[in-house]
Formats: structure tokens, sequence, C-alpha cells
């Protein structure tokens, strides 16, 4: 079946026992057995659950992947990865990745005696070279978060492989419906479902799935083992969301050109950001290795914070707000908001700067949202 099939039926089939269409909120701790060790396929919610099983089951198939497990939240699947190297072990990180990646990364792994290099991964030659006996992982997020900043994700899992580094791409940008790294040689895609996978702002849940039989057996163990699972009510929030992605991705795109083509001409605006415009650097790799360009874009406002504070204060269909992959539009301030755990001087290097403002531009109608920056940009002169 093709994507937008699968979206709705993948992982799923009508309840047994009353037909019922929509896959069941299983709210129970644990199951009935025949007797000692005789049971359904299903012990406790902490290692299975039916309703958990159906998300796992048709996000995988999403991905391409043959195994799925799905976390109470995205950094705890991130966690879980973790779990699986041994004190010593290096890792090689996007140099621009999620705040709250960083954080786990930098404040709770580093003393735990696994060492990060953080490594801008959009120039191949630099992972070559950061890589040292001890790396063991590769961790890249591209887009980046916040600076959209493209990796070559074939490339880069072709030197891993080579190497024996485990590769993992957080897809949470693009999903599947816009970027497939499996398919691209990566060994693991982690999801934050948070976002766009669920798509209505209304739980926070974690994904991750592979096809290699010996990382999905260790997945499983860790993922009942540490116990960060989504619970049933939530999986079953992402499963519905699920259904609409690709509908949903489509017009996220759609509107995101839209504002970046607007803001790209407006005076108060010194520079756009994203991956379907020709002016972003590696246009010619998004339309490579992406079908779509996703629903994220960032832009620099001419007078640094007191515009950028005044200018978010002025939105109105914009709701300014941490996450981002809703049906509405929302828009933060990255230095102080989603990546303020980035030390200072990391994010001036990044480019992370005072006037610089992240959009995730929603599904409503895209000249609302244009009229909206119109004028909280007339008000920000």
């Amino acid at each position: 079946m093709r994507f937008d099939t699968l979206a709705i039926h993948a992982g799923q089939e009508p309840d047994p026992t009353t037909g019922a269409i929509m896959t069941p909120v299983y709210l129970t701790s644990t199951y009935v057995q025949d007797g000692p060790g005789e049971h359904k396929g299903y012990e406790y919610s902490r290692t299975q659950n039916p309703t958990r099983k159906a998300l796992q089951d048709c996000l995988a198939a999403l991905e391409g992947a043959k195994y799925g497990a799905a976390f109470a939240s995205g950094l705890a699947g991130t966690d879980m990865l973790m779990h699986m190297l041994e004190v010593g072990d290096h890792v090689i990180v996007s140099d621009d990745v999620y705040g709250g990646t960083f954080r786990l990364f930098d404040k709770v792994w580093k003393r735990a005696g696994i060492t990060y290099s953080f490594v801008d991964l959009s120039k191949p030659e630099n992972f070559e070279a950061a890589i040292t006996p001890k790396t063991k992982m590769v961790w890249v997020e591209t887009p980046t978060n916040p600076m959209l900043k493209l990796i070559d994700l074939g490339r880069i899992a072709e030197i891993a492989k080579k190497r024996g580094i485990l590769s993992v791409a957080d897809n949470t940008f693009m999903t599947p419906y816009f970027q497939k790294p499996l398919a691209l040689g990566f060994d693991v895609v982690a999801h934050s479902t948070t976002k766009y996978l669920n798509g209505h702002s209304d739980v926070v849940g974690g994904f991750v799935c592979t096809s290699r039989d010996d990382v999905a057996e260790r997945m499983y163990f860790l993922q009942n083992a540490v116990g960060g699972v989504s619970g049933a009510f939530d999986s079953f929030l992402v499963l519905r969301g699920v259904k609409t992605l690709h509908v949903r991705m489509d017009r996220h795109a759609h509107n995101a050109m839209k504002v970046a083509q607007y803001l790209s001409t407006h005076k108060q605006v010194k520079k756009v950001t994203y991956p379907g415009l020709e002016t972003h650097p590696q246009h010619a790799l998004a339309r490579q290795q992406m079908t779509g360009f996703g629903g994220m874009l960032t832009f620099d406002i001419h007078g640094g914070l007191e515009a950028a504070r005044t200018f978010l204060k002025a939105v109105k269909v914009f709701a300014c707000a941490e996450s981002l992959g809703g049906v509405e539009s929302l828009i933060e301030h990255p230095a102080i908001m989603t990546h303020a755990s980035v030390p200072k001087e990391t994010r001036e290097k990044l480019g992370i700067a005072d006037g610089f403002i992240r959009l995730s531009v929603g599904i409503e109608d895209s000249q609302d949202l244009i009229d909206d920056l119109a004028q909280a940009l007339d008000r920000a002169k």
C-alpha cells in the first residue's frame, strides 16, 4: 500500500469483539492468563499494550521499518538510545540540535561517562574528521533545529557503515511523508510524535524505529526495562492524528512556502531560511533527498531583541509558544525559549541571535498568516 493508505490502515484491524473501526484504548495495566505463562501475547502494559502496538506498527510502516517502539516523549526515546551505549563511548552529534536533545546529552549522559562532539555535519568531511576509535553513534537532525541546515543522509550513512557506527536520524521536522532516512541508509529513525505525527498539540510522545534485528532486540528490552513507554490514550491520540498526516504535511509545506516568499520581500526582515527557497544554500540537496520542504522556517528581524519582543507580542493568528507541528501556526524566540539551555556563546556561533525567530507554519489560510505577520512587522519597526 502507498503512504496515504498506510497512514490510515497500517497496524490496525477492526476490533474482533465489536467490529469497531477505530483501535480501542486499552486502559489496562495487566492481562489475565489462562495459566502461568499462558497468555495471549500480552502480560503487562509497560511491556506491551494493544493500542501502543497498533501505533508502533503503523509508524514503522510509514518509515519503511521492520520494528518500532513508542515512548512517553521524544526525549524518552532519545534516552533509550543512549542506554545502548557503554561508559567511554563517543557520539558525534549535529552541532545544531533541539535544545532538549543538547541538554540530555550535555547535562545528563555526559555525567554518566558518554562523550559527545557537536559537529557541523552539513559538511560530511567534518564527520570523518571527528571519528575516533571510541565513536559508536552519529546523531543527526536534518533540517536541523533551529538553523535548518541540511545533512547529506546518504553520505553520512555510507561513512558510518564503513566504520561500524550506529547512525540515528531525528526525522521530526520532515516526517516520513517528506523524508525517509532508513531508505537512505540510516540504521535508526527517531521522532517526537508530539509534533507533526500527532499534529494537534494535545499529546506528548516519541517513537524510534529500525530494520536491524540486533538494534530492535535491544530497543524492546530497554523500552520495557527503562519504562518510559507511551500510554494507551496517548498512543490512541497519535494514531488518530497520523491518519491525516499526508494531507496536513502538504498544507504545511504550501503555507510555509507562501510565508517564506512574503518574508523574503519585507524590508524589516534581514534573512529568511527555508529549504524550499532557492536562496537556501543546500536547496539542491533538499530537492534530492526530500519530497517536500516542510512547515518550518526561520528569519532574522531588524532591530534585535527589542524588535523581536514587539513583533512576538503583536502576532494574533500565530501563537507565541514552544513546540511545533500542530495544525495551528506557532512562533517562538529560540534564544529565550526552545534553545535557552544551549550556552549563549554556542547559540551565537550557530547564528541564533537576538533577532532570530522560528515559525511553525500551520494549516490556516495562508493569506491570513501573511496578514498577521505584516501587521506585527509594522509594529516592530
